[in-house]
């Protein structure tokens, strides 16, 4: 049972039942706890453990304020969010204190006067660690008061005390922010005057309010995240208050495929219930993952993409999501009980890509919609050329080549895909690669079929058209070649893209 007065909170601290430090210490403690138990440092962050995570440690091991520093979407306000668990679960607070005081230690007029008047009687509040996290976003329109804080001449009158009085305060965020951790996202849109309200606190530990000279020697740990692009853009960290930042961590994008799929498994909603009467749910293939996270790394080395401005890991997630929601739309439709993405269903989430593709002027010129679908096609050909690296699959080029074609939409129904393209040579062969089990159902075997055909169109080994839409009707039959039209029984409302191979 936690001390609920004074007295009994001095005799718990002085019998070493109860710590009482600083915050940047208790930071300290608890993260030297954590290493020498082998615990992991910020859980649920992937792709940092051997270069951002060691840096934010020493950090915290020397308590220095320090800032993050990337492009977005690589996680930096997740990991200052994540400091709060290197807090003590609670700490004893003056209750009703605007700024938490210590009981201890208050540095507020109001408590100081409440524990001389009480003393050991004086009751204890406990304040649990997810309070103690402060964040502002960080916009040109906020003022000193917001941040500091302000005089209140409503205080003043009802308590008949003269301006400079410090019980007339109206405490900012990073008052409020006293004992606890106080982060600023996006620093650099920060006005420069309101930059330079905030060198006390990080220099000599205490705050000015309104130029009257009372001091609140706060105890608290100042974060930052700010974003590279925006030192020209939109703003920038003012030389004075860098010097007194601790330490500048840089950030970046997953350095690998396999810890991007990893961030977006955790991320993307991807868990949908099964689309039909029997259990079934959702399935992705791995290939699939490989290629909607290859795009991010495509776009990222694109010349037409402004690198400047970065790709963010956001992309991959909600490209997925919109993946996976467009083979549901499918599964629904014809009452498929599992619904498996198929390359298809890539082209069909450029939604989901354009809007967070900046691009440069020969990108803008080629236009959004013209490089996701170039980028998809390069993300393409390389999964392709790790999955079927050294398969035999001239046989289905040589069919092609005949004369052999084939329409397949993305609302075209996976036993349909299955049963028409068993008249290509081979590729069913090639795409039981791809397909573990002795019978796979048919919507995970008409995935593997379209990987196949599409990883063939990326290399260039095969043709392919978009023969634009219909609805619930294949393309008109040439009579000049061998036609193989695939399309399901079921037509949905806006029709599909038909996609024909030859």
């Amino acid at each position: 049972m936690p001390p609920t007065t004074l007295g009994a909170l001095r005799r718990a601290v002085a019998a070493g039942e109860i710590p009482h430090r600083p915050v940047r210490d208790e930071l300290r403690d608890n993260l030297r706890r954590s290493l020498r138990g082998g615990d992991a440092i910020f859980p649920g962050i992937i792709g940092y453990d051997e270069t951002v995570v060691p840096q934010i440690v020493n950090a915290v091991l020397s308590r220095h304020h320090f800032v993050l520093l990337g492009l977005r979407g690589q996680a930096k306000t997740r990991l200052l969010r994540a400091l709060v668990d290197l807090l003590d679960p609670a700490i004893p607070v003056v209750p009703g204190c605007e700024i938490n005081d210590d009981p201890l230690a208050p540095i507020c007029g109001a408590c100081r006067r409440r524990v001389q008047e009480e003393g050991d009687g004086l009751a204890v509040a406990w304040r649990p660690r997810e309070a103690r996290y402060v964040e502002k976003l960080a916009t040109p329109d906020v003022t000193i008061a917001d941040m500091i804080g302000d005089i209140d001449p409503i205080k003043a009158a009802r308590g008949g005390h003269q301006l400079s009085d410090e019980l007339t305060m109206h405490y900012g965020l990073l008052p409020r922010a006293h004992r606890g951790i106080f982060a600023v996202n996006e620093l650099p849109d920060l006005a420069g005057k309101i930059q330079v309200g905030l060198f006390n606190v990080l220099q000599e530990g205490d705050v000015q309010i309104k130029g009257y000279p009372v001091r609140l020697p706060l105890d608290v740990l100042m974060v930052f995240s700010a974003n590279p692009e925006d030192y020209t853009a939109r703003g920038k960290i003012i030389t004075p208050l860098k010097d007194r930042i601790g330490s500048e961590v840089r950030t970046h994008y997953p350095a690998t495929r396999t810890h991007a799929m990893a961030i977006t498994a955790q991320e993307a909603w991807v868990d949908r219930p099964a689309t039909g009467g029997s259990p079934g749910g959702v399935r992705v293939p791995d290939y699939v993952r490989e290629i909607v996270e290859e795009i991010a790394f495509q776009a990222r080395a694109d010349a037409r993409v402004d690198r400047r401005s970065g790709v963010s890991q956001r992309l991959p997630i909600t490209c997925l999501e919109n993946v996976v929601s467009n083979a549901e739309r499918r599964a629904l439709a014809h009452g498929e009980p599992l619904a498996v993405p198929r390359v298809t269903d890539v082209y069909e989430a450029l939604p989901a890509l354009t809007g967070k593709l900046e691009l440069d002027y020969e990108g803008e010129l080629r236009g959004a919609e013209s490089v996701a679908h170039d980028l998809i096609r390069a993300a393409v050909a390389n999964v392709f050329q790790a999955r079927l690296d050294g398969a035999d699959l001239s046989a289905i080029v040589e069919w092609f080549e005949g004369g052999g074609t084939l329409t397949t939409g993305d609302t075209t129904a996976a036993a349909a895909v299955v049963e028409l393209t068993r008249a290509v040579t081979g590729l069913h062969e090639a795409a039981s690669r791809l397909v573990a089990g002795p019978a796979p159902p048919a919507p995970l075997v008409a995935s593997a079929v379209d990987f196949v055909l599409e990883g063939l169109h990326a290399h260039r080994r095969i043709s392919r058209t978009d023969e634009g839409r219909y609805q619930g009707s294949a393309p008109p039959r040439r009579a000049s070649r061998a036609d193989v039209v695939a399309d399901g029984p079921v037509a949905v409302p806006g029709g599909s893209k038909k996609k024909l191979y030859n």
